[in-house]
Formats: structure tokens, sequence, C-alpha cells
């Protein structure tokens, strides 16, 4: 992420489907209509409202659950 860049980065419990990875960004505005992208290959995954549900249902094991709080207490 660049100084300039309006986005932040943060990791959800279901990985990207072309690239596998956790790593999403999101304007850092947080609308629920703004779009998120996986950080590495920037494939659209869903819209920020759709991402909080998946968050709101919690990861898959105590090692995800563990990533995501270390991940997602940065921001």
């Amino acid at each position: 992420m660049t100084s300039n860049d309006l986005s932040e980065d943060f990791r959800m419990p279901v990985g990207c489907p072309k690239c596998g990875s956790h790593l999403m960004r999101v304007s850092e505005v947080h609308n629920p209509d703004d779009k998120v992208f996986c950080a590495s290959c920037n494939t659209y995954i869903c819209l920020y409202h759709e991402a909080q549900k998946i968050m709101e249902k919690g990861p898959g094991s105590e090692s995800e659950a563990l990533l995501e709080k270390a991940v997602n207490a940065k921001h």
C-alpha cells in the first residue's frame, strides 16, 4: 500500500478463488457497496457488506482465528 493509496488490507476467513490468498483490499471509507479485491491478484471478491457477513461467521478453525486477529488488529 502506498502513501497516496486510499485503501486498506484485511484478512478474511475464506481465500481468493483464483490464488488462495486471504488478504483482501477495500476502500478505507468502508461503504457497504465498496468492492473488495484480493490484495495479491486483484480479483474482485465481493462487496464490503458481504465481506462483513463472512467475517461475522468467523474462521473455520482456531488457527484461522489467530491469523485473522493478528492481521486485522493493525487496522
